[in-house]
């Protein structure tokens, strides 16, 4: 690894799969990811996810960059990162795939995340346990509960059965 004068950190843009050619900047890419999937700084890792998105079908490996692509999409969304959403829906869309946009008659519906979060949130599972079923950490349980309750209209796990039951029948209208 080129270090910068002698310290120990890297030089960055040496490292960067911007400067790396082909096929090379794809490890540099899953890297990147798997440090950032470890930070609690969702946009980071949603646009390193489109970055990687875009890479990857331009390398004509539409299905792999889908993966990334859908990912990058529902955070950069559910945070109301509305350019970079739509630059990752537009990719979604050049790889064959339909996407929904987010308007206003949608936006209060659940993610499949925020709904997978409720369900156990409902069931009394704690942040904790909901983090190491669907493999992500307990801060990032609490940000999906926060966006739950709001979007439900509710203010604690007590009042998420009827509050779900509620938002199922909207969202099945929608």
């Amino acid at each position: 690894m080129e270090t910068n004068f002698g310290s120990s950190k890297p030089i960055r843009s040496t490292r960067s799969p911007k400067f790396a050619p082909g096929p090379a900047a794809e490890p540099l890419y899953q890297e990147a990811l798997q440090r950032l999937a470890r930070a609690p700084v969702p946009p980071y890792l949603a646009r390193a996810q489109l970055v990687y998105g875009e890479w990857l079908r331009r390398h004509n490996r539409r299905l792999d960059a889908r993966r990334e692509l859908r990912a990058a999409h529902d955070t950069l969304s559910r945070i109301g990162a509305g350019a970079f959403a739509e630059r990752a829906r537009r990719e979604l869309t050049a790889t064959g795939e339909t996407v929904r946009r987010l308007t206003v008659e949608t936006r209060d519906v659940l993610t499949p995340q925020e709904a997978q979060v409720a369900r156990l949130a409902q069931k009394g599972h704690t942040n904790q346990q909901i983090g190491a079923e669907l493999f992500i950490s307990p801060r990032t349980v609490e940000y999906h509960l926060h966006k739950v309750f709001t979007k439900l209209g509710i203010g604690s796990r007590k009042e998420l059965r009827a509050a779900l039951a509620d938002a199922e029948h909207a969202a099945a209208a929608v």
